[in-house]
């Protein structure tokens, strides 16, 4: 497995960092965090110029088809700024269009940055089980009605649109039934209560309460539901095992940088043989999990449906895995400034956190990955 990255992607990269560098560092961060919004319509200007929100987008929607590594690239960027505009909400809800093939317009705007998506698909009872929907649809004389609710919605509130899923009843917890439509967030019925999550991000509640959807709402085929779910699931999922392996670079690099100025006994802190153990170990966890997220961004093109549930799950356990120990270690060896605002790491640990328990955590996934046919118990 080659893991050189090539040089256009190493530009790519090089061009997120500058700008991060520049114009998105810790204070700036911040202060975004604490605006109204919790978001920056300049951030956002600046991610479509550097062809951010272009890049999954298909040439035919005035994209560059870029494929899961080229993501993954990315998304390791945005993961060390720690990035709180609604970029993975929006990329990720793109991938049901994309694999729909439907509402090219939409994804047009998307490219240019002019619209902002969110997928809703969870709700209080799911918890990881993203096939038990209480959310309803009927078909009505021009479409389909909705009605439902859904919770911990990422940027829901500051999405133009919206990927629901829904069933049109039958058992809650079964494959079959489940259909996906795009809903303008404005649509009467459609209620949201947006608030700001532990990690800095934005979330939203959302009811929709009859709400009138035109036949075009439907995505894929009315059979294909499940499978169009699935395939996107694991999309995103690997977008976020990139953003981890991102952001666990940054803790160690922060907490790296700690252990050679902090001084005990008149040496600095890193010169202590059972610290540097702790480094190594934590680096260790880091390139286990690049490597998982690696081949999980490759296998999302695999013609074998259980071999990218199986690949993309083992990534999603291992980065969680690999998280946790990272994200404790960084705390404990900062000591009690590790848990403040003040400093980086904090922050990082909490967007760690969040992404272990986003489309799925490490038990949900290891689950998963035993459920599959192939799965050989040892």
């Amino acid at each position: 497995m080659n893991f050189d990255f090539s040089q256009e992607q190493i530009q790519f990269a090089d061009a997120l960092r500058r700008w991060a560098n520049q114009d998105y560092q810790f204070e700036q961060r911040k202060h975004i965090i604490q605006s109204a919004s919790g978001t920056s319509d300049h951030a956002w200007a600046a991610l479509t110029e550097l062809g951010a929100l272009a890049l999954p987008v298909p040439e035919d929607q005035g994209g560059f088809n870029g494929s899961a590594v080229d993501m993954l690239v990315l998304m390791q960027e945005l993961g060390r700024a720690l990035v709180v505009e609604p970029y993975f909400a929006t990329v990720f809800a793109a991938e049901f269009l994309k694999l729909a093939k439907a509402h090219f317009d939409i994804l047009e705007q998307v490219a240019t940055g002019q619209t902002k998506l969110a997928a809703a698909l969870y709700e209080a009872q799911s918890r990881h089980e993203a096939y038990d929907i209480k959310t309803t649809f009927t078909p009505s004389a021009d479409g389909y009605v909705l009605n439902g609710k859904k919770t911990v919605v990422i940027h829901g509130a500051q999405a133009d649109h919206l990927i629901v899923s829904a069933r049109a009843g039958g058992d809650q917890f079964a494959a079959k039934g489940i259909m996906l439509f795009l809903v303008d967030a404005r649509s009467a019925g459609v209620n949201r209560r947006d608030y700001r999550t532990l990690d800095g991000m934005r979330a939203a509640d959302i009811s929709f309460e009859q709400v009138q959807l035109p036949a075009i709402a439907l995505l894929g085929r009315e059979d294909g539901g499940a499978d169009l779910l699935d395939a996107a699931l694991d999309y995103g999922t690997t977008l976020l095992c990139a953003e981890a392996v991102g952001i666990m670079e940054a803790t160690i690099a922060a907490t790296l940088e700690y252990l050679k100025t902090r001084q005990q006994f008149g040496v600095p802190i890193g010169k202590f043989q059972v610290l540097q153990h702790r480094m190594a170990d934590m680096y260790m966890e880091l390139e286990q999990a690049r490597s998982m997220a690696m081949l999980a961004a490759v296998k999302q093109t695999s013609a074998d449906t259980q071999e990218r549930k199986r690949t993309v799950s083992a990534a999603k356990a291992r980065v969680g895995q690999a998280a946790r120990l990272i994200g404790q270690q960084a705390v404990q060896l900062h000591g009690g400034m590790g848990v403040t605002n003040e400093l980086p790491v904090a922050h990082m640990f909490k967007r760690l956190t969040m992404i272990e328990l986003s489309l799925g955590d490490t038990d949900h996934h290891l689950t998963r990955f035993i459920a599959q046919s192939d799965f050989v118990p040892a």
